[in-house]
């Protein structure tokens, strides 16, 4: 259930592989986010609450390739009746970049019942070029790496989180869309996203202003129409996900932020 968490937030967080000015390393004005903050959330299935997750960033900065970088770490797990059936406990996180917002080294360790997974990718900027490295674990040791042709300015799916919140959406009009191209384990994607205007959205912690979105997601055999995922975030210069909704064949799915701390900027709540 876990992994459905990422298809929904990677239906939204797109927004993360926009394409900038040619320098390997462009500068990217971050007024968004800082070192401490941390958001939580739950996963529902209907009426039930399934999971729980939260994202970190690291309190310090780290020195990867000769880069100062961020640390985001991003962890889910399942709860109640469903740990009966699967257990998960699954562990993302990346080394990013604090100029550019480009991921140096990204990494997934995945246990969700018997499968495991151990991935690390590390990202060549000046040669375009993605190396991906996955533990054996029955030897204990990496299998033999695979590589993929890149363009400039590839991110993981946590520098595309965080690039998307210190992007400009003032400009953007009701009905507009945007397509954007992105890449995430072996393949590249073209997604179409939708600007449905501001909302408002009742949360346990008040009335927040909101940006809505929806991807025009392809025909497929888990979501129910090109319409069937909605995204919220944060009408602020903080831009969090707030919630997401999705309407599958089988029942409909959410993840909604329970709490958050040491935010950039003070949440938009009405007044």
């Amino acid at each position: 259930m876990l992994r459905l968490v990422v298809i929904l937030l990677y239906a939204t967080l797109l927004f993360g592989f926009t394409s900038e000015k040619e320098e390997i390393y462009p500068f990217v004005k971050n007024d968004s986010f800082k070192r401490g903050e941390y958001i939580k959330y739950k996963l529902t299935y209907g009426f039930f609450t399934v999971g729980k997750g939260h994202a970190i960033i690291n309190e310090n900065y780290h020195a990867v390739n000769g880069r100062s970088c961020f640390k985001l770490d991003a962890y889910g797990s399942t709860v109640g009746m469903l740990s009966w059936v699967t257990d998960v406990d699954d562990h993302w996180g990346a080394y990013i970049d604090t100029l550019s917002i480009l991921p140096e080294v990204s990494y997934r360790i995945i246990r969700e019942g018997r499968y495991k997974l151990d991935e690390y990718t590390y990202f060549d900027h000046e040669k375009k070029k993605v190396t991906v490295k996955v533990i054996d674990h029955k030897t204990g040791k990496f299998k033999e790496p695979k590589e993929y042709e890149t363009n400039l300015h590839t991110r993981d799916m946590a520098a595309g989180f965080l690039f998307m919140r210190t992007l400009d959406f003032s400009k953007i009009q009701k009905g507009d869309t945007i397509v954007i191209k992105g890449f995430f384990e072996d393949t590249f994607y073209k997604q179409a996203i939708v600007y449905h205007g501001k909302d408002v959205l009742k949360m346990k912690f008040g009335k927040v202003r909101a940006l809505k979105f929806k991807p025009v997601m392809p025909a497929n055999k888990l979501f129910d129409g090109e319409n069937s995922i909605t995204a919220w975030f944060s009408d602020d210069r903080n831009r969090i996900p707030l919630r997401i909704d999705a309407e599958m064949f089988i029942g409909s799915a959410g993840v909604e932020l329970t709490d958050y701390g040491r935010l950039k900027h003070p949440l938009n709540l009405v007044r």
